[in-house]
């Protein structure tokens, strides 16, 4: 969307929003949703809405900043549950804050349940970006997908997507891997594909009790693997130019133009804020815990404060104290160490903590990579990229060798990502729990995109 109007400039470097107009509320109640525990944060209220003044505060500050594209993300708990006058109102006051010819973008990631047809026809009016939560056909989506009274939520969640497709919105899945369908990834994304669903994105539930033994719904590495090359080989060759996999967007990314798209490849975790729906902001989705808060905006500080923040670029930098076997790892560019949600120190205790490799001692062990420039979409959710053809593709193996996941924890107490110094991160660091199933995806598939990149990479130059 191309706003009019006039707000001042503040310089800053790129950033993107995550926002929880409604807090932790849904009016679903899924097994696995860590956010729903987020209630103990607002005890004041049991229902948690953004007023108008922390909205405004929100987008005419973010608005005032220097950014390539303002990019508003809406998530929950369930936004939806704002209703359509809300958006309405977001929109009229990006109107009046934007700059002319700024870009803006709004992306909303939702369960579907509450979409109607007046509401999707507004998204398309102002070109929404949606995510919907779709685990695979309903047996699947079900298992954990449930209503307050515990029946499954696939067949309202269909009706919201009919609401999209009358009104021509553009979506996307967003499938949360679980033991649900980590088994069954072939059937996930035949049935994503003859459903109609062009832009996918998986995501591997990771969790775990405070003990440290892993939740019913969370899975290994290894599942974690052998999933995303379920996925791969049905995707590949025949739909590379049909279906847009984020995870594989972003490693083409990464290959033809040096960045990743997919936040937990990156080196740092310093691209975006959350913002809750009182105003207080946090630096990752995930870590939204009181020892991370980082202000409000309805104080004075600015966008650049938050940035500029000893927290926060303590947290960012986090993301770089790399465990040591990570200095011998030939994929290591396109994880640093994975998202930091997956390598708490109670996720992996028989692994050594010892002395955490910086980045920057790190950068000599990777490989040189020919870098061409791509235009990429900073929405959010992701915007599906370019996909290359051909009439020769390479060849995928057609068996995998075995790989043994990590083992994991016990105890009787669960540590947590705490710093001792705000300005400074703590020197030990571990492994992600989902390591050995990246390097059993990458092992099998990464000449194969290298040479996907050598193809894409010129035609878009």
């Amino acid at each position: 969307m191309i706003v009019p109007g006039m707000a001042p400039k503040q310089k800053a470097r790129p950033f993107s929003l995550l926002i929880k107009p409604a807090g932790p509320d849904c009016n679903l109640h899924c097994s696995y949703c860590f956010y729903l525990g987020k209630h103990s944060l607002f005890p004041e209220s049991r229902m948690h809405r953004m007023s108008e003044e922390v909205l405004e505060r929100l987008i005419s500050s973010y608005l005032a900043t220097d950014q390539p594209v303002y990019a508003f993300g809406w998530q929950g708990g369930e936004p939806t549950l704002m209703g359509l006058e809300f958006f309405q109102t977001v929109v009229r006051l990006q109107k009046r804050y934007g700059r002319p010819g700024s870009s803006v973008s709004n992306g909303l990631q939702t369960n579907g349940t509450l979409l109607t047809d007046p509401m999707a026809a507004f998204f398309t009016e102002y070109k929404f970006l949606l995510g919907v939560s779709l685990d695979g056909p309903a047996e699947i989506h079900d298992f954990y997908r449930k209503q307050n009274d515990g029946t499954g939520t696939h067949r309202e969640v269909m009706r919201g997507i009919r609401a999209l497709r009358r009104q021509g919105t553009e979506f996307n899945a967003l499938t949360l891997v679980t033991q649900a369908n980590v088994h069954r990834g072939k059937e996930v994304y035949r049935y994503l594909k003859e459903e109609g669903f062009f832009f996918h994105q998986y995501i591997p539930c990771v969790e775990y009790d405070a003990k440290g033994a892993p939740l019913p719904w969370s899975i290994s590495g290894e599942e974690w693997g052998r999933f995303l090359l379920d996925i791969f080989k049905a995707w590949y060759p025949r739909d590379v130019r049909a279906i847009s996999i984020r995870q594989f967007d972003s490693i083409l990314s990464k290959l033809i133009t040096g960045r990743a798209t997919v936040c937990s490849m990156g080196e740092s975790c310093d691209s975006y804020f959350v913002v809750e729906h009182n105003g207080d902001v946090y630096p990752c989705d995930f870590f939204v815990e009181p020892s991370l808060k980082l202000g409000n905006i309805l104080e004075e500080k600015g966008w650049e404060e938050f940035l500029a923040s000893p927290l926060y670029r303590a947290f960012g930098a986090r993301k770089a104290q790399a465990h040591p076997d990570c200095a011998t790892c030939p994929y290591l560019e396109f994880c640093y160490g994975d998202c930091l949600k997956h390598r708490l120190p109670m996720l992996a205790p028989s692994i050594s903590p010892a002395t955490s490799v910086p980045t920057a001692a790190l950068a000599a062990s990777l490989r040189d990579t020919s870098k061409r420039e791509i235009s990429r979409s900073t929405q959010l959710p992701a915007a599906p990229a370019a996909h290359p053809g051909g009439d020769s593709t390479p060849t995928l193996p057609s068996t995998f060798p075995t790989v043994v996941p990590a083992a994991h924890p016990g105890g009787d107490s669960a540590p947590t990502l705490k710093f001792a110094s705000p300005a400074v991160p703590p020197a030990p660091s571990y492994l992600s729990v989902l390591c050995e199933g990246w390097k059993l995806f990458y092992a099998n598939t990464l000449s194969i995109f290298r040479e996907l990149s050598q193809r894409v990479g010129p035609s878009l130059k």
